[in-house]
């Protein structure tokens, strides 16, 4: 109870201030104004930003004295004493550095990007209106040590420090506090249904583990992106942007990307936004015929099964063929089986674009309600985001994800010393359909995989008959079992087609169904303003997970999965002055999270940062980090096609059930015409793949291993880190290097589980592999190997020839992992050992007239991931645009382009080339 009266109090008396008003201007040296610059009550975090003419007004619940602080990208910060209400003020700010800007991720808390403990990358609002992306979120690429891997046209995927892939849920993305993580996916999918660019007012990002303040999903890092409060930010802001997108497999198509934003100030207590933003394009064709299993394999192979080609997954061995007695009855001769080779063969697939009209469109909306009751910074607001989008998403299969919907609403109280908000995210898969499935069931539509292979075994033995050799036999065989197949476009294969992406169940459709949610509420209290020897923060995060896949995803066939998780965290950070020149800051953080399916974990962090005459500083921290299984770890029950995908909750693995038909020569032993395996199997009595594959390969029992995963529990990371940050006369230096050592890492392992037998027993088991009596799982498991990862970062930033700004960055990183050693592991690190980004621009070049020009190298390197593995090559690539302001038309025209020089190139395996895009904006900021 007193611990209750206790917070009642302190929430009160933040609130019975009084309130000062404080309006002015920020300009530069050459008197023009600087829109978008930060102004803060020194020591709070309490601010506001400047409109497009540099004015600012800004509200405080305190009597003066008391400093404000203006800063800006590229300026030197001001600080300036407030002693009377109504006070107006004129800020001049002298050009300078970065390392002024004013960063509040790293700690939760307001401080210099020079001064925080941990490596910080920002997006300004310069750095948005000036980059040659085509927009915000694309410019993240040319963040120091950032990865963006490109899914689709609206899909990509960030990343820091190695470990990713598409479905990245190591990485946290946060929109004004909240996530923006699909439900039934459990990782961001870009800013697909994010924010539209008028709105942003920063992006923060801070590479690496997180999880002494932001929990689990912050473990290789976290993305901050903060919108415009409509009390700071008034008026009517608009963007459209029309240009093309060039690719050699799709052609030259339209794009169209639109924005829109009103925010308005009723009065001192009431101000409330609108925003909409629109986008239509056509996305980047994937067309590789690459053989995924055969190196070097064409069409021509029997096994063919080729990356982007689908339905040609569907495969068996002409042998288990001969072994049916339905096919045995059909020959003249049974001694003719004799003929068949000991062989696999797989169905003929259709190409990517047969399934899919490769749309790429996203529509998304949210709207702002804020009420500042006691006109000062308390704050009560509702938030409200609604977005659906078309795209590609490429996971274990590739995805069509058509009309895919998702929504969030918020409820958030605070002021300067507090938060506390509530949010529900829920999502809804719209028309959206896996082409994988599409393609096989398209397959099966028209002649089920036992007439396939049973016209294919027949018309090879006639045809070897005839004195054909085994490779024309084969393409015999083929066309014979190839009769009838539906041709693209032809009504009988989009009927065929229509049903199939119309249809859940996997064994005659490809419909991928859900409308899960999750609910999550957090807070933290900031004790600064009650307690003078150091900075004192607790706070404390639950979320409560629904999944409702109807069984499309999850094993929720029968009902909804629901099961949550919580966690509390402390920080405390003190200055200390050593001497007038030197000033050390040491920040303790530690978080304790606990899922209710596994023990509860703490991950502190511990940082030291010494600032030496203003100029340099150095850091240092430690901390570890913690991630939870995430819900495909845990519920999945999928079947991709060459492998099963089962999760490992306990109560999980009994839900998935399979029959399957035992083979004539199982049956021969004593085996039931059919069996029933439960996703169990794949834990405690299974073999490893690659040995099962070296059985196929050898006959040898000996080859083989027991495989027997465990079932997964949370993976741990330790991670060390050292930086510098300095300033050598107008050259900007930021250094970091890093080096994390994982525990229980957290990877899927691909194991074959016979339908009879008992793994180990040197004979009844090895029977059921050797006559194809088997199923792959790929499970979900922690390794036992060791994975290390380290890695380093410069960044160096100058002006030449006076008012010309040159950028570059160089990154290094690296896995240390025995591959040899454990062969069926893999890590998915997906990370080039050596990128280098560059830019060069001048805002000014004349008056009001800019111009930017950015390169990206990426080495090339290995990728893993469930869908395909295969080498990235390395690539080059420029961006470009000039831009054209016009004060008396408040408006901004630019004309871009990116991958200026054509040249095609991926950042993953399996997906289309990336091309070109040309394009013209026109921006109106009437704020």
């Amino acid at each position: 109870m007193k611990t209750i009266l206790t917070f009642f109090l302190l929430f009160f008396c933040s609130i019975i201030y009084s309130q000062t008003t404080i309006t002015g201007s920020v300009l530069d040296d050459n008197s023009q104004p600087i829109p978008g610059a930060n102004i803060i009550i020194v020591g709070t975090t309490t601010g506001t930003v400047t409109d497009f003419d540099g004015n600012f007004t800004l509200t405080f619940n305190r009597n003066p004295p008391f400093s404000i602080q203006a800063s800006s990208v590229g300026f030197e910060t001001v600080t300036i004493q407030v002693t009377s209400n109504n006070q107006k003020l004129n800020l001049i700010l002298k050009e300078g550095t970065s390392l002024d800007e004013v960063v509040i991720s790293a700690s939760r808390t307001p401080e210099r990007i020079f001064e925080s403990p941990v490596t910080v990358e920002r997006l300004g609002l310069k750095e948005i209106k000036n980059t040659a992306s085509a927009d915000f979120y694309d410019s993240l690429e040319n963040l120091k040590g950032v990865d963006v891997n490109t899914n689709s046209l609206t899909f990509k995927s960030v990343n820091t420090r190695g470990f990713a892939t598409f479905a990245n849920n190591r990485f946290m993305q946060l929109v004004d506090g909240m996530d923006n993580s699909t439900p039934a996916l459990n990782f961001p999918i870009g800013n697909l249904v994010g924010m539209t660019e008028t709105d942003v007012l920063s992006v923060e990002l801070l590479p690496g583990a997180s999880s002494a303040l932001y929990g689990a999903n912050a473990f290789n890092g976290i993305l901050f992106m903060r919108s415009k409060n409509p009390f700071d930010h008034q008026g009517i802001s608009a963007s459209i942007k029309r240009g093309i997108t060039s690719q050699k497999a799709s052609g030259d198509n339209a794009y169209t990307d639109v924005s829109f934003r009103a925010g308005h100030k009723f009065n001192n207590k009431f101000a409330a936004k609108i925003n909409f933003g629109y986008l239509k394009g056509t996305d980047w064709a994937a067309n590789s015929k690459v053989d995924k299993t055969n190196i070097g394999g064409t069409r021509a192979n029997t096994d063919y099964d080729g990356v982007n080609v689908y339905g040609d997954e569907a495969s068996t061995n002409l042998k288990a063929v001969t072994e049916s007695p339905t096919f045995l009855a059909q020959l003249p001769n049974p001694a003719l089986v004799d003929l068949v080779p000991h062989v696999v063969v797989s169905r003929t697939g259709y190409d990517e674009s047969d399934l899919t009209n490769y749309n790429a469109e996203s529509i998304k909306a949210d709207w702002g309600f804020y009420y500042r009751p006691f006109e000062n910074s308390f704050e009560i607001s509702y938030v409200g985001k609604v977005g659906t989008g078309t795209t590609i998403y490429q996971g274990t299969n590739r995805y069509n994800i058509d009309g895919f919907f998702q929504e969030q609403h918020k409820l958030e109280i605070k002021n300067d010393n507090f938060f506390l908000r509530g949010y529900v995210v829920n999502d809804k898969a719209g028309d959206s359909y896996d082409m994988v499935f599409t393609g096989i069931n398209i397959n099966r539509a028209w002649k089920d995989n036992n007439t396939w292979f049973g016209e294919y075994t027949g018309a090879f033995i006639a045809a070897t008959l005839g004195g054909a050799n085994e490779t024309d036999a084969h393409a015999a065989a083929r066309t014979v079992a190839d009769t009838g197949m539906y041709l693209p476009g032809t009504p009988e294969f989009i009927a065929a087609f229509n049903k199939s992406i119309n249809d859940p169940d996997l064994s005659t459709g490809s419909k991928f169904q859900d409308a899960s949610k999750y609910y999550h509420a957090d807070a933290n209290y900031n004790f600064s303003h009650l307690i003078d020897f150091a900075d004192i923060q607790v706070g404390g995060s639950f979320r409560q997970y629904n999944l409702n896949s109807s069984g499309t995803i999850y094993t929720d066939l029968n009902k909804p999965i629901d099961y949550s998780e919580y966690g509390i965290y402390t920080q405390i950070q003190k200055n200390f002055e050593l001497n007038e020149d030197m000033e050390l800051k040491l920040t303790g953080s530690a978080r304790f999270d606990k899922s209710e399916f596994f023990d509860g974990f703490i991950s502190p962090r511990i940082s030291a940062g010494l600032t030496v005459n203003r100029n340099h500083n150095i850091r240092a921290s430690v901390q570890t980090g913690f991630r939870n299984p995430t819900t495909q770890d845990l519920f999945i029950g999928l079947d991709a096609g060459r492998a099963i995908l089962v999760g490992s909750a306990p109560n999980n693995l009994a839900r998935w059930t399979r029959d399957y038909q035992v083979s004539g020569g199982g049956q021969l032993l004593g085996q039931p015409a059919t069996i029933t395996q439960t996703g169990a199997v794949a834990y405690n009595n299974s073999y490893t793949a690659s040995s099962a594959l070296a059985l196929a390969a050898t006959g040898n029992p000996a080859v083989l291993e027991v495989a027997n995963p465990d079932i997964v529990k949370p993976e741990q990371v330790t991670s060390g880190e050292i930086g510098y940050r300095g300033k050598f006369s107008n050259l900007i230096v930021d250094f970091s290097a890093y080096y994390n050592s994982y525990k229980d890492f957290i990877s899927q392992e691909v194991v074959v589980a016979p339908y009879y037998g008992t793994v180990g027993d040197g004979s009844l088991s090895v029977a059921a592999l050797a006559n194809g009596d088997s199923q792959a799982y790929s499970t979900y498991t922690n390794s036992e190997a060791s994975v290390n990862s380290y890695g380093a970062s410069i960044g160096l930033s100058t002006k030449i020839f006076n008012n010309f700004d040159l950028n570059g960055s160089y990154t290094y990183a690296r896995l240390d992992f025995d591959q040899e050693k454990y062969p069926d592991f893999t890590t998915n690190f997906n990370t080039p050992e050596h990128k280098f980004k560059a830019s060069f621009g001048n805002t000014e070049l004349f008056k009001n007239f800019g111009f930017n020009v950015a390169y990206r190298y990426s080495d090339d390197y290995y990728w893993e991931a469930t869908f395909a593995n295969g080498v990235v090559p390395e690539f080059h690539v420029v961006d470009a645009q000039i831009n054209l302001t016009v004060p008396s038309m408040k408006s901004m025209f630019k004309v871009g382009a990116t991958n200026l020089a054509g040249k095609e190139y991926y950042t993953a395996y399996g997906t289309g080339y990336i091309g070109s895009m040309y394009y013209v904006s026109w921006t109106i900021n009437n704020l």
